[in-house]
C-alpha cells in the first residue's frame, strides 16, 4: 500500500509561500549539489603516493577506510531496502570527514555470476551487455541518494584490468604450499628445492630427479594451496554445473532453480583453505565482529580434538578420526561413507561365508550391493543423510577389519549417515555410546558392548536398552587388554591413556580434526574469470606467466553449460568455454619454446572477485602490481587496536558469514604470508545491518498481489474486491511489494529518504517499511528550512547575536544536541541522532523569533552527515563559500551539557508522593533533608514515624514509615 504526501507533490498555489521547501525544490537542490560534488571531486580520498595522491594535509590526518559489501547489479534495480547499509556508511563516512579523518569510501560492482548468465541463455544477450546496463542504472539510483563515494576508485569485477589481478592472485596461491612448521604459506619453488636437495623425502622413496614431469606435478599437487583433484562434488544436472555445499539447500536441491543435486566424482579445482583452519579460528578473537558471526565461523571450521586410529584390513588399514578414543573397546563394526575411495579396494567378489541376509541388501555380490547403495545415497543431501529421525540404511561391503585394541574382527559397512566431508570419511561405530550407531546396530543385529558405566539406572545389559548412553562424566568399563586398561578411569584420563597407547604401538596418534573442507573452486559456467592455466599433452597443469594476463573470456555462441535430465546423476558437465576450440587449443611459448596446450575450460566461482576487492579500492589504476605496499600500509596496515590490520568498518548482511567472509580471510592470509600485503585480515570491524521488510499480500491461491493496489477496510485487506492475507516479509519484485528509491525521491527528495531509513530504528535490526511514515522526516526538513530561510522572500531569517546574548535554554538545547549527536554518530546510532536533531529543531521552532546565526550554523552541521544536500544549500545561504563536507563537526561546551537541575522522585511505601527539582551534584544527606521537608511529603506522612530512608541521589528518595 502506498500513500503519497500531497504537501510534497502538489503544485504551489499563487498565495502559498514561494520559497517553501517542497519536493520540487528538494529535487533541484539535490541534483545541483550532486553535480557540484562530482565536478569538485569533493569525496576524493588522497593516497600518500601514486596517481591518486592529493592534498598532503588530508593525507596527514588519521585515516578511515569504510566499505560496503559488494552489490550485484541486478536487472531489477534497487528497492528501498537495498540502500539501507549504503546510506548508513555514507552518514558515518561524512561524520568521520567532519571529525578530521581522511576517509576512503567508494563502491564497485560484483558483476560476474549466474543471474547474468541465465539471462544470456534466455535472451542471447551477452552477459557483459546486460550487466553493464544494470550497473549504469544502479549508479544512477545510488547517485540520486547523494552517496559520497570516491568515484575514481570504482570498478567492476568484470573489468579485464581487475580480473587480471584475480587471476594473478590465483597463480600466487597455485604456486604456494603451506609449511606446517613455519605456520605460513611459502613459494612452491622452496618446496621443490627441498625435494631436490634431499631435505624432504619424496613420497614413494625415489629421488626428485628420477621423477617424470607428470610425477612431479602429482607430488606437488598434494601440497599446492590451489590444486586439481578427483573429488566428490555436488553435481546439478539441471544447471549443468557443480555447486559448493553452501549453494545446496537442506533438502538436497540447488538454491537457484530448485534442481536435484547429486554427489559425483569430478576433476575440479580446489583451494586448500583447511591449511589455515587454526589461524582462521585463532585470529577471530582479535576482530571487532558480532559474536554471532564469529560463532558461525567457529562452528563452520569445527575444530575438535581426538585421535586417529588405524584398523588393519587385508594387510592395509582404514583410518578413522574419533573424539572419543576412550570408547575404542566398544567399537563393534565400522562404517565408510559410500563415496570413500577404499570401498572398491576392499570389496571382494563374493560374500564371505555366513554373511547375514540383512547385511547384503538382497544382492548377489558385494559389488552389486555397493553400487546400488551408492546410487541411492547420491540422490540425498548431506542434511537428509544425517537426519536423526530417519531409518538407518546401509550395506555390508563383504570385508572385515581388526579392532587394534582387542584383535576382534569387525564388519565394514557403507552407510549414508557417514560423510566424506568430515574426518576421514570412516568411523568406528560404538553403538552403546552413539545414538545413530545404536539404531544402525539394532537394525543390522550387530553387537552393542557397554563400555561406559551407566549413571541413569539402566544397568549394563544392553539388550534391555532403548537408546544409547553417552556421558563425559561416567567411568570407563569393559576396556582392557594385556597392555592397557581404562577400567575405572574418568573420560579425560582414559582418553589420555589410550592415546598414549595408540602412539606407543603405532596404531594411531592424537590429532585435531576440522569440519571445514577445502573450497571447491571450479564452475562449469561462462560468465566467470577464466583460469590462467593450460595443460600440456601429458595433462600437466602449467600457469600462464603474468605477461599473458589478463586471460580474457572468448566469444561463444551458446552461453549455457549443457544441462541434462535433472534426475540423471550419471551425466557429466560440458562447459560453454569447451565449445570454442580455437580458444581452448593454443600454441604458447612458456619459456621452453612453442608447444601445444589446452586451456582450462571451467571458470572461477563468483566469490573470487570479492575475495580481494578491498585492496583494489586502495590503488585502482595500478597496472604493474596488485597494490603499492606504501598505499596498502597506509590504509590497511596493522596499528594500535588493529593487530592484523584491515578495513576500519565493513557493513553488510549477516548471510555472508561463512562464505565470502571466510574466503576473503583465507586469501588475505595467503597474500600476507607471501609478503604482498601487510594486513593479515581484510576487515577489522564488521557491522551487520538489519533488513527493511514490507508486507506481502496474497490472494486465496497464495499468489502475491501488488501491495500498492491493496485497500484496508475495517481492519481487513482487499485487492480488487477480494480479501487477501497480509504477512510481514522480504521486499522484492517477485513479492510485488517493492518500493523503489526513485519513487520516494520523486515524492519527497533523497534527503527525506535518507533520514527516514536512518530513523526507522537501530541499524542492526530489521524494520517494516511504511511509505506513509516518510512524511514525518520531510516535515522535519521543512521546519529546518523554515528556521533558516524566510519562505516568502527566500532570504535568511537568522539573526546575528553574540553567544553571550543567546538565551540559556537555547544554548543548553544546542550543546546537549551537539554532544548527543556526536556520540550517536560515532556509535552508528543514527535513529537517536535524528531524534536529538529533531528535538533541537523543535526547540528553535517553539522559541519563536529569528534563530541566532551561530545556532543555525551548528544545527546545519549536525544535519550535514544525515541530509547532505539541504545542509549544503543552507550552509551556502548562511554565507559560506566552502562545502559543508569538510567543515569541522561542532563541539559541545560541557558547561551546558550538564543539567542545571534533575527531577527527584520521592516515594512513600513505593508510591510517588512528590517530585523535587534538585542540583545534579546534591549529596545524599542534603537530598534526604529536602525530601523530608517537602510539604507534600510531610502531609503524606501525617505525623507517622520513619523507619528507614533510602536515598539514590539525585533521582530517588524512598521513605519507609515506622
Amino acid at each position: 500500500m502506498s500513500e503519497t504526501n500531497p504537501a510534497a507533490t502538489a503544485p504551489v498555489s499563487a498565495d502559498a509561500a514561494p520559497h517553501r521547501y517542497t519536493a520540487a525544490m528538494a529535487a533541484e537542490i539535490e541534483a545541483r549539489w550532486q553535480d557540484f560534488w562530482d565536478a569538485e571531486g569533493t569525496y576524493a580520498a588522497p593516497n600518500p603516493k601514486g596517481d591518486l595522491a592529493g592534498d598532503p594535509e588530508l593525507v596527514a590526518r588519521p585515516k578511515k577506510f569504510i566499505m560496503d559489501m559488494f552489490p550485484y547489479p541486478s536487472g531489477a534495480g534497487l528497492h528501498v531496502g537495498h540502500p539501507l547499509g549504503y546510506i548508513a556508511t555514507d552518514v558515518f563516512a561524512r561524520f568521520q570527514r567532519m571529525t578530521g579523518h581522511n576517509v576512503l569510501h567508494t563502491l564497485g560492482f560484483d558483476a560476474f555470476g549466474l543471474p547474468a548468465e541465465q539471462y544470456a541463455v534466455q535472451t542471447g544477450t551477452h552477459p557483459r551487455v546486460s550487466t553493464e546496463a544494470n550497473m549504469e542504472n544502479m549508479r544512477s539510483q545510488l547517485r540520486r541518494l547523494g552517496l559520497g563515494h570516491d568515484k575514481r576508485r570504482s570498478f567492476a569485477t568484470i573489468d579485464p584490468e581487475y580480473y587480471k589481478w584475480t587471476q594473478w592472485i590465483f597463480l600466487q596461491i597455485f604456486d604456494s604450499w603451506y609449511d606446517d612448521e613455519a605456520k605460513k604459506a611459502r613459494p612452491i619453488a622452496e618446496l621443490v628445492a627441498q625435494f631436490e636437495a634431499g631435505e624432504r623425502a619424496v613420497p614413494g622413496g625415489r629421488t626428485w630427479s628420477a621423477l617424470t614431469e607428470a610425477e612431479r606435478a602429482d607430488v606437488l599437487g598434494e601440497y599446492r594451496l590451489a590444486y586439481a583433484s578427483d573429488a566428490p562434488v555436488n553435481w546439478c544436472p539441471g544447471l549443468g554445473t557443480v555447486l559448493a555445499n553452501e549453494e545446496v539447500t537442506a533438502d538436497g536441491r540447488s538454491e537457484r532453480g530448485n534442481f536435484p543435486v547429486f554427489k559425483s566424482k569430478l576433476r575440479q579445482w580446489n583451494m586448500r583453505i583447511t591449511a589455515y583452519a587454526d589461524r582462521l579460528l585463532d585470529d577471530l578473537d582479535q576482530l571487532d565482529w558480532p559474536e554471532a558471526i564469529k560463532l558461525q565461523q567457529r562452528n563452520w571450521i569445527g575444530r575438535s580434538e581426538g585421535a586417529r586410529v588405524d584398523f588393519p584390513i587385508d594387510g592395509e588399514r582404514i583410518t578413522v578420526f574419533t573424539t572419543r578414543p576412550d570408547t575404542l573397546f566398544g567399537a563393534t563394526y565400522m562404517v565408510l561413507a559410500p563415496e570413500h575411495p577404499l570401498v572398491e579396494k576392499f570389496t571382494p567378489d563374493a560374500w564371505p561365508e555366513g554373511t547375514r541376509d540383512a547385511w547384503t541388501g538382497g544382492h548377489a555380490t558385494p559389488a552389486e550391493a555397493v553400487a546400488a547403495y551408492r546410487a541411492q545415497a547420491a540422490s540425498k543431501s548431506d542434511v537428509e543423510r544425517q537426519a536423526e529421525a530417519k531409518d538407518k540404511t546401509g550395506v555390508f561391503i563383504g570385508a572385515y577389519a581388526t579392532n587394534p585394541v582387542n584383535g576382534e574382527r569387525v564388519p565394514v559397512f557403507i552407510a549414508d549417515y557417514v560423510l566424506m566431508g568430515y574426518g576421514t570419511g570412516a568411523i568406528m561405530a560404538v553403538p552403546a555410546g552413539d545414538q545413530r550407531d545404536f539404531e544402525f546396530a539394532r537394525a543390522f543385529e550387530l553387537p552393542i558392548r557397554c563400555i561406559v558405566e551407566p549413571t541413569d539406572g539402566r544397568g549394563t545389559d544392553t539388550s534391555t536398552w532403548e537408546d544409547a548412553f553417552a556421558s563425559y562424566d561416567a567411568k570407563i568399563m569393559n576396556s582392557a587388554n594385556d597392555a592397557v586398561s581404562l577400567d575405572g578411569l574418568p573420560v579425560v584420563e582414559a582418553k589420555e591413556r589410550i592415546t598414549e597407547w595408540l602412539e606407543r604401538t603405532g596404531a594411531g596418534e592424537g590429532t585435531v580434526n576440522f569440519r571445514l573442507r577445502d573450497w571447491l573452486f571450479s564452475r562449469q559456467r561462462y560468465w566467470g574469470e577464466p583460469f590462467p592455466i593450460v595443460y600440456d599433452e601429458d595433462g600437466v597443469a602449467h600457469p600462464l606467466p603474468a605477461s599473458m594476463l589478463p586471460l580474457e573470456l572468448p566469444e561463444v555462441e551458446d552461453y549455457s553449460p549443457r544441462t541434462f535430465d535433472p534426475d540423471d546423476a550419471d551425466t557429466r558437465p560440458e562447459t560453454p568455454l569447451s565449445r570454442n576450440a580455437d580458444w581452448v587449443n593454443v600454441t604458447l611459448d612458456l619459456g621452453d619454446g612453442p608447444k601445444k596446450y589446452r586451456r582450462e575450460t571451467n571458470t572461477m566461482p563468483n566469490w573470487a572477485g570479492s575475495c580481494w576487492y578491498e585492496l583494489r579500492y586502495l590503488d585502482p589504476h595500478n597496472s604493474e602490481r596488485l597494490v603499492d605496499p606504501e598505499i596498502e600500509q597506509y590504509w590497511m596496515g596493522p596499528r594500535e587496536g588493529l593487530p592484523h590490520g584491515g578495513v576500519d568498518l565493513y557493513v553488510g548482511g549477516a548471510e555472508h558469514a561463512v562464505l565470502h567472509l571466510l574466503y576473503a580471510r583465507f586469501w588475505s592470509k595467503v597474500l600476507f604470508d607471501l609478503g604482498h600485503v601487510s594486513s593479515a585480515e581484510p576487515f577489522h570491524k564488521l557491522f551487520n545491518q538489519g533488513m527493511i521488510q514490507a508486507y506481502v499480500y496474497r490472494d486465496s491461491r497464495g499468489i502475491a498481489v501488488p501491495a500498492a493496489e491493496v485497500e484496508e477496510r475495517d481492519g481487513a485487506y482487499y485487492h480488487q474486491g477480494e480479501k487477501v492475507s497480509r504477512l510481514l516479509g522480504k521486499m522484492g519484485k517477485s513479492l510485488k511489494n517493492a518500493v523503489t528509491p526513485d519513487e520516494i525521491c520523486a515524492e519527497y527528495g533523497a534527503d527525506t529518504l535518507r533520514l527516514y531509513e536512518m530513523a526507522m530504528g537501530p541499524l542492526d535490526v530489521s524494520r517494516p517499511w511504511d511509505t506513509r511514515a516518510v512524511v514525518g522526516q520531510f516535515r522535519l526538513l521543512q521546519r529546518l528550512w523554515r528556521n533558516v530561510v524566510d519562505e516568502n522572500t527566500g532570504e535568511l531569517s537568522v539573526v546575528d547575536v553574540a553567544e553571550a546574548d543567546i538565551d540559556a535554554d537555547t544554548l543548553r538545547a544546542l550543546h546537549k544536541a551537539v554532544d548527543g549527536v556526536r556520540q550517536d554518530l560515532e556509535g552508528m546510532r543514527f535513529n537517536t541522532a535524528i531524534a536529538k536533531v529533531t528535538e533541537l529543531n523543535n526547540h528553535l521552532t517553539k522559541a519563536g523569533g529569528p534563530v541566532p546565526r551561530s545556532v543555525a550554523e551548528r544545527l546545519v552541521l549536525l544535519v550535514a552527515p544525515l541530509a547532505p544536500h539541504v545542509a549544503e544549500e543552507l550552509w551556502r545561504k548562511l554565507g559560506h563559500e566552502t562545502s559543508v563536507v569538510h567543515e569541522d563537526f561542532p563541539v559541545a561546551d560541557p558547561a551546558y551539557v550538564v543539567d542545571e537541575t534533575v527531577t527527584c522522585v520521592v516515594q512513600i511505601k513505593g508510591k510517588v508522593k512528590a517530585r523535587l527539582e534538585v542540583a545534579p551534584s546534591i549529596s545524599d544527606d542534603d537530598l534526604e533533608k529536602a525530601a523530608l521537608a517537602d510539604e507534600k511529603v510531610v502531609a503524606a506522612l501525617g505525623g507517622a514515624g520513619i523507619r528507614k530512608v533510602i536515598v539514590r541521589a539525585p533521582k530517588l528518595v524512598n521513605i519507609v514509615p515506622a
